[in-house]
């Protein structure tokens, strides 16, 4: 897909009203330090559009990006690490719950592993939640490029076997750096916001 325009358009926190797009949406789900900001920014080519940080748990919003004016980006909090109080995180969980159940507009579900572990407990417990809202999540398993080429077959059976992800499931290997997984990951998006 040619990138005309990107921008971050709405911001949610834990006490926003959700906006009634009427753009298809793609989701962006995973840890807080799984790389979720550079899969954004590798597939709309821009460097810092989503902010990167090095201190996880950075996004402790809902974030709508605004595709060429056709779709959302919707980068939901990272989970996991994020220093913050049970109470806070808590919260976060009831407002992307809130998300998926009142948005009729989600298209795909993306949620983003690290191909070099095996999924935490969290991951597991974000595939299972997103599959009892009715979705079907597209695994993307980030840092690729951190991983020798022999170990990845084995690391992504240990991510479906972990997950619980029937053969059907897919699983897409990315690296921001080498941008290897973009246009597996385009072509599901348009596949699934064209319909």
């Amino acid at each position: 897909m040619i990138i005309r325009s990107a921008e971050l358009e709405t911001v949610c926190g834990i006490t926003s009203k959700l906006p009634e797009n009427e753009l298809p949406e793609v989701v962006f789900a995973g840890k807080s330090n799984v790389g979720k900001s550079s899969l954004i920014n590798g597939l709309l080519n821009r460097k810092s559009l989503a902010r990167t940080s090095s201190s996880p748990g950075k996004t402790q919003t809902i974030n709508f990006y605004n595709i060429n004016k056709k779709l959302y980006f919707v980068d939901l909090p990272g989970y996991g690490y994020a220093k913050v109080s049970q109470e806070i995180r808590n919260k976060w969980g009831k407002m992307i719950e809130r998300y998926l159940h009142k948005s009729g507009q989600i298209k795909i579900v993306f949620l983003l592993v690290d191909i070099r572990h095996e999924p935490g407990e969290n991951d597991v417990t974000m595939y299972d939640w997103i599959v009892s809202n009715g979705y079907e999540p597209v695994v993307i398993a980030t840092k690729l490029d951190k991983i020798k080429r022999s170990q990845l077959l084995k690391n992504v059976k240990i991510i479906r076997e972990t997950l619980g992800m029937d053969k059907e499931g897919v699983i897409i290997p990315f690296s921001a750096v080498t941008k290897q997984g973009v246009n597996e990951i385009w072509e599901l998006i348009q596949d699934k916001t064209e319909e």
